[in-house]
Formats: C-alpha cells, sequence, structure tokens
C-alpha cells in the first residue's frame, strides 16, 4: 500500500510565468496559481509549479558543471510533431543526442533538459 502519491513537481528558475506557461501548453495543463514568486500548473493528477528562485543558472547538461536537477520524460507517438510543438512553444533542440530514433532531448525555456520519448517496442 502506498504510504502517498505525487502531487505536484516544483522546477526552478528565474521567471515562473514563462516557464509555467510553456508546460501547462505542453502538458494541456491550465495556469492554477499565480504570484510574483511562483505560478502553478494544474494538470489531470498533479500541479506542475514554477518557483522563482535568487542567483538561478540553468543546468549545463551534458556538462555537470551544474546539474539538471530535475528531467521529465514525456511520452509522445510521433517524436518529430512532438519536437516541432515543444520548439514552437519555446524549448530548443539539444545538440547532444543519444537515441534520436527512440527520445529526443529538448531544453525548456529555463534550461532544464526533457525528453520526448516514444514507448517501448513490444
Amino acid at each position: 500500500m502506498a504510504v502517498a502519491h505525487l502531487g505536484s513537481i516544483t522546477i526552478d528558475c528565474d521567471d515562473p510565468i514563462v516557464l509555467a506557461t510553456f508546460w501547462a501548453e505542453m502538458l494541456g495543463g491550465v495556469i492554477a496559481t499565480s504570484t510574483e514568486r511562483f505560478v502553478s500548473v494544474k494538470l489531470p493528477h498533479m500541479i506542475l509549479t514554477a518557483i522563482r528562485v535568487p542567483n538561478y543558472h540553468p543546468p549545463s547538461w551534458p556538462d555537470e558543471g551544474t546539474p539538471k536537477q530535475v528531467h521529465l520524460d514525456l511520452a509522445v507517438t510521433d517524436l518529430d510533431s512532438a519536437q516541432e510543438a515543444a520548439v514552437r512553444l519555446g524549448a530548443r533542440l539539444a545538440s547532444h543526442q543519444a537515441a534520436p530514433t527512440k527520445c529526443r532531448v529538448l531544453f525548456d525555456p529555463a534550461g532544464h533538459p526533457f525528453c520526448l520519448c516514444l514507448p517501448p517496442a513490444g
């Protein structure tokens, strides 16, 4: 029996409205709460929050100078169309792609890496 369930993921950034808007559009959520310091996105089964932190530094992945802090894998059915949509919403494609036929690495507007992944075969 589970002790708890995942209710929220919070992502550090320097501009919470930009980051929350990106994730709301990317995941089909809606902005639920907004202050100067944080913006929450309501998703079907959880909340994603972007929070402003002093002296925020984006991850430097794949270099580990500044660790990636969080990494989301998003399941998609078509890598090319999902990548195009993510870029249109403000993501940028990473130059390093380890398995581009199965998974695409992008960066959200705050610089956090995330992956668009096809479901495993079988």
